[in-house]
């Protein structure tokens, strides 16, 4: 028998392939991503700030702010969900550092029961001077992928920690230098 003439949508469970005339998607996420969003670090700090409490904006350049769906919504750093979901979350942060030993850490903070938080990711960067440059300039991110079973009780904040002093995390509200992108990626 000719491979034309076989009917693949009749003898396929689930969902059609989209080679196949099909859409590919499977019920309860059926018109894809349903919450994009992008904040960062409005002002650059030196030292410890666990939470950073301050300085949020939304991701306004070159945009409009939300990407898609409704955003988050944040309150003295700490961050709340506008739906129930599997999300994920990314953390990218850019240092400054002008000692000879230093370390730079930037952490995502997860609580499930709106009171006490946990680490449940972290970047650490160890800056290292060899000779007579004390002027070092890094970046890095880390990522978690958080059920929000509640969007009363499961919240994110996010912190940076520095080692001996000096330590700078960088931000600047005209671009994104230190910022956080929130993912929905299925339904909880």
């Amino acid at each position: 028998m000719a491979l034309s003439k076989i009917d693949v949508a009749n003898m396929l469970t689930g969902a059609t392939p989209v080679a196949n005339g099909g859409t590919a998607l499977t019920s309860g996420f059926v018109n894809g991503l349903t919450e994009v969003d992008q904040w960062r670090l409005t002002t650059s700090f030196s030292g410890n700030a666990d939470p950073i409490a301050s300085n949020w904006e939304r991701v306004d350049t070159d945009s409009d702010g939300v990407a898609v769906g409704t955003g988050m919504s944040e309150s003295s750093g700490v961050f709340t969900f506008p739906s129930t979901g599997i999300y994920l979350i990314r953390l990218t942060g850019v240092g400054h550092g002008l000692a000879h030993s230093q370390r730079l850490q930037w952490i995502i903070d997860v609580t499930t029961d709106n009171s006490s938080y946990d680490d449940a990711a972290t970047h650490l960067e160890h800056l290292r001077y060899y000779g007579s440059s004390l002027d070092t300039w890094t970046s890095g991110a880390c990522e978690h992928i958080l059920d929000v079973t509640n969007t009363t009780n499961v919240k994110v904040r996010f912190g940076f920690g520095a080692g001996q002093g000096g330590e700078e995390c960088i931000g600047d509200s005209g671009k994104t230098y230190t910022g956080v992108s929130f993912t929905k990626i299925g339904d909880t």
